[in-house]
Parts: C-alpha cells; sequence; structure tokens
C-alpha cells in the first residue's frame, strides 16, 4: 500500500522534524485555493503546469457528444460512493438485485451492486490493518532459516528462500527499529505536553486554551511561564492537538498492526488461503469499508462532477467508477489484485486504476496471468509508481509490468508525480522514476482532493497521479471509442507535453543529496499526460483508421 502524504504543517519534535497530518475539511473553500483544480489546468493559457482539461472541453467537445460510457475500476482501499461529488458516477450492476443474498448474475459474487471487497467476509466484517508483506514472507521463512547462518548445503531453491529471508529479516529490523524510536520521542513528547498543558489550564483555570490565552499569560511560576513558551513555541511551528495524536496512532499502527508479525487478520476474517488463487468464497459487496481516504480521492480526480460549484472538477464525464476494495492499510495480497483485476474485466471496466504498491510480491504469478487476461480483452491498466524516491529500473515495484515470462504488459501504463512549480521541484521529491519502467508523469503534489463523508483534503502521492492518467484516457475513450488499449496508451505517450530544456532535481529523501537531472530522463516518454493534445491525436489515428 502506497502511503499517501496528505498537506502537512512539520514542527521540531525532539529528535527531529515529524509532519503532522490535517483533518480533511468540509467545504473545498476552507483550503488554499491556488490549489483548486489546478491539475485542469493548461501551461499556455493558465501558466500552470496541468494536464489541459479545461481547455480540451473549452475548445475541442463544446459541439461534441461522448459516445461510449467509460467504466474505470478503482482497486484502492475503498471508495465513499456516497460522496456528494461522485452521485451518477457509481457503477451499478444492473443483473443483480440488491440485498437479496443472491447471486443474481451468476458471475461468483453475491450482492455485488458496485463492485466488491476482497478484505471481508459474508458475514459484513471487514480487514482495517494488515502487516507488510516482508512481515508475512519473514513469519513464514523464519521457521525454517531463523538458525542458519551460511547457505552452504542448501539446495538451490532454498538458498533463494534463505536469501529472501536475510532481506526480509534486514528490512523489518530496520523499520521496526525506526517506529519504535520515533514512537519513544512521541510518548516523551506527549508526557511533556500533559505536564506543559496541566500548568497553563490550572493557571488560566479552565480546561481548553487557545493560542492567544497562551501569549497573555504572565506570571513570577517559573514552571507556569516555562510550560507557557514551551507551547506557544511548538504551536508557532505547526503543532496542534489533533495533528498530533493523528500522527501517533499513525505510528502506533506501525508497531501494533503493519510490523507485528503475530498479527494476522487474514486467518480470522477472510479464512481463506492466500496462496491458493481458486480459493475464492471470500468477500461482500461493502465497497465502502472501514477506510475509504484513499480510493475516495482517486476516484474523484477521474469522475468528479465537474463545474456542480460544490468542489472539486474531476476529469471525465461520461464516466462511472466500480469500486474494488482490496487494499488495507498495510500491504495488499497478491490473490487479491489478480481476483479483483479479473473481476474487473469479466464485468465490464475498459480500465483499470491501481494506485498501490509493495516490494516484495511471492505470488506475482497469480497478479501477471490477470494482467495478461486484462490484456486480452484490450482493457487500460494505470499503475502509480510509488512513493519511495527510487529508480524503479533497479528497485522492485510490485505489481509491475514487467512479467516473470520476460514479456512486459502492452496494455499498461506506469506513472509519476509532477507539482504545479515548473522549476526545479517540478517533480515531486516523493515520486519513483525510471526511464524505462515509468511511462509519463501526472499532477500529483498538493492537490485538493475529496475526502469521505463529503469532504476535502490537500494530498500528495503518485496515488493520485495515476488517477489523473485514468481520467484523461477515459475522456479520450469515451469519445473514440473505435481506439484499442494499446492505442489509447501510445496516444497518451505520444501526445504528453515535453520539457527537453527543464532540469529538476532528482526525488529524494536525502535533503542534502539533491542534484539535478533533464525531466525527460526520468520517464520513457519524458512527458506529462495532456487531454487536450491527446484528445487531438486521437482524432488524427482514428481517421486514419477510416472510422469517421
Amino acid at each position: 500500500m502506497y502511503r499517501h502524504l496528505k498537506a502537512t504543517a512539520a514542527f521540531l519534535l525532539l529528535s527531529g522534524s515529524v509532519a503532522f497530518a490535517q483533518d480533511g475539511v468540509s467545504s473545498v473553500a476552507e483550503i488554499d485555493k491556488a490549489y483548486h483544480n489546478w491539475y485542469n489546468l493548461d501551461m499556455k493559457q493558465d501558466k500552470i503546469p496541468g494536464v489541459s482539461v479545461n481547455r480540451a472541453y473549452n475548445e475541442l467537445l463544446v459541439a461534441k457528444q461522448p459516445r461510449k460510457k467509460v467504466v474505470v475500476a478503482v482497486i484502492d482501499s475503498g471508495t465513499d460512493i456516497n460522496h456528494i461529488e461522485l452521485q451518477g458516477r457509481v457503477w451499478v450492476n444492473k443483473n443483480e438485485i440488491p440485498g437479496n443474498g443472491i447471486d443474481d448474475d451468476n458471475n461468483g459474487y453475491v450482492d455485488d451492486i458496485h463492485g466488491w471487497g476482497f478484505l471481508g467476509n459474508a458475514a459484513g466484517e471487514n480487514i482495517q490493518y494488515e502487516t507488510y508483506e516482508y512481515v508475512r514472507l519473514l513469519r513464514q521463512l523464519a521457521p525454517k532459516y531463523g538458525k542458519i547462518t551460511s547457505p552452504q548445503g542448501l539446495t538451490e531453491a532454498e538458498q533463494k528462500e534463505y536469501n529472501t529471508y536475510l532481506v526480509t529479516r534486514k528490512n523489518f529490523e530496520e523499520e521496526l527499529t525506526d517506529r519504535l524510536k520515533t514512537k519513544q520521542n512521541l510518548d516523551a513528547f506527549d508526557e511533556v505536553l500533559a505536564i506543559c498543558e496541566q500548568l497553563v489550564t490550572g493557571h488560566l483555570g479552565k480546561d481548553t486554551y487557545t493560542v492567544e490565552d497562551l501569549k497573555g499569560i504572565s506570571s513570577t511560576n517559573q514552571d507556569v511561564m516555562r510550560a507557557r513558551n514551551w507551547l506557544v513555541q511548538k504551536y508557532s511551528q505547526g503543532f496542534t492537538p489533533a495533528s498530533f495524536r493523528e500522527y501517533k496512532d499513525y505510528i502506533d499502527k506501525f508497531v501494533n498492526y503493519h510490523l507485528n508479525p503475530e498479527f494476522d487478520p487474514r486467518t480470522e476474517i477472510v479464512a481463506d488461503n492466500p496462496e491458493d488463487i481458486n480459493d475464492t468464497d471470500y468477500g461482500n459487496g461493502d465497497v465502502i469499508g472501514p477506510r475509504a481516504d484513499h480510493g475516495t480521492p482517486v476516484s474523484g480526480i477521474i469522475a468528479g462532477i465537474r463545474g456542480n460549484g460544490v468542489g472539486i472538477d474531476g476529469i471525465a464525464e461520461n464516466v462511472e467508477i466500480m469500486a474494488l476494495r482490496a487494499v488495507p492499510s498495510g500491504d495488499e495480497r497478491d490473490k487479491d489484485i489478480a481476483l479483483a483485476i479479473r473481476y474487473a474485466v469479466d464485468n465490464g471496466a475498459h480500465i483499470i486504476n491501481m494506485s498501490f504498491g509493495k516490494d516484495f510480491s511471492p505470488q506475482k504469478h497469480f497478479v501477471d496471468e490477470a494482467v495478461k487476461y486484462a490484456e486480452s480483452k484490450n482493457v487500460l491498466l494505470v499503475h502509480a509508481a510509488g512513493n519511495d524516491a527510487k529508480n524503479i529500473d533497479n528497485a522492485d515495484n510490485f505489481p509491475t509490468k514487467q512479467l516473470q515470462d520476460g514479456t512486459r504488459a502492452s496494455t499498461w501504463l506506469e506513472v509519476g508525480a509532477t507539482s504545479k512549480n515548473l522549476k526545479k521541484n517540478f517533480v515531486g521529491e516523493f515520486s519513483n522514476y525510471g526511464r524505462e519502467s515509468v511511462d509519463l508523469f501526472a499532477p500529483g503534489v498538493d492537490l485538493v482532493l475529496l475526502a469521505p463523508d463529503n469532504k476535502y483534503d490537500k494530498m500528495n502521492g503518485t496515488s493520485f497521479a495515476s488517477p489523473v492518467v485514468s481520467g484523461v484516457a477515459a475522456l479520450v475513450w469515451s469519445y473514440y471509442p473505435e481506439l484499442t488499449a494499446v492505442e489509447l496508451k501510445n496516444i497518451l505517450l505520444e501526445s504528453s507535453t515535453k520539457y527537453p530544456r527543464l532540469k529538476v532535481y532528482y526525488p529524494t529523501e536525502d535533503p542534502k543529496s539533491k542534484k539535478k537531472v533533464k525531466f525527460s530522463t526520468l520517464s520513457a516518454s519524458g512527458g506529462v499526460v495532456n487531454a487536450y493534445e491527446a484528445l487531438k491525436l486521437a482524432e488524427k489515428v482514428v481517421q486514419q483508421k477510416g472510422v469517421l
């Protein structure tokens, strides 16, 4: 699961700088207007390096009508299909009767009205948290290899497993050490916070206080003044109690769930065999689930209602979202992803958006077969490149278009993230890249997006660059249904906006190691998806095919 990055207010916390996420807001007007819908803008007309969606509607599509309803399957954490900005944009399985407990259309799924949840059971219980894949692998391999110190005497297959064990153990130990240190610092901060708040509330004579109350404190009690000064400093650095609690809870989840080898919700809730692709009798029709905070913004970029004056503008209009819940907080299972892809294909999806990923894929063959199946059925797959600031030409990032049989999926697009700053910080500092592995870029920094419960938030991540491409693909395909998935993919690549002389910082997690590189070298196309140019090129391609 890619960790999507909310807009943050950073402040110094004991041992270092810690970012605190803000809660979603009920009105988009509460978020800086400079970031509203910037991904829809045009570089020439608006001086903003968006993907020219508004220009496309205003100049190319005014007198045209879409000719195809495009279904985009969003394989994600869950989607708030009740969000006001998604009304009329959610796929409905018309061959299924809601709530009757019968598989009316005989597709293998009971009451799958808007999609399917692969993280639960028929009783309505759902997985919210999961371990990371390398924790699951470590749990599986440790009993056999935990006491082995040398690969000598092991078979070739065992040596491969042993090497996997060593890597997973290293990853686990490093990550757990880091998270436990952060947890310790947060706990210490929490103790200091409690003491300081007790002192100032006692002085003020009330249980709550404002920053103005703090600044107005004057006392001969040095403990009160030290508490007052400490709190004023933290608030000036961006601290809020709510954001602190949220971050503390975020770190606790790593320790209690993601990095806990003893945590195994799959056995208790789903009760399937994750290594048996034919064991499919699980899941439910709940596509919202316990955490719709990721699938909702993804879906909004693709299909959010345009021009309603409520909040954001999505990219495509003649589109429906098929919601497939397969990504927990933690790492997704290969089997769930494979089955979700197959569900999407079998139930009429034209595009599949996949804003998730992980470093290990023990059942990659499950996913590869599903990808090849989608490819054979003319389905476009769009995948987020990931948020680790890595060159994924040389680093694992699953799922991938590179298949185990040595071929590459021909209908796959891998997407990195850009910002609205067409300068050295144009590429998101977190975004993965790769001249061979990443196909193109799209806006994924400082996007104002949907949040569950009719709220909005500002977020970052390749998770949101991917649906920008899915949205543009859906827009083009809705007007030019004659295109094949391969043709559509090539159109998006060829028509992407190039910035041949632009030099940007390599994405990096280390600010001290920043160096510049040509933007054109960070992906195969060297460009950013562009709806206006894609529609123009689609017109030419279709005319050349002789179908217009």
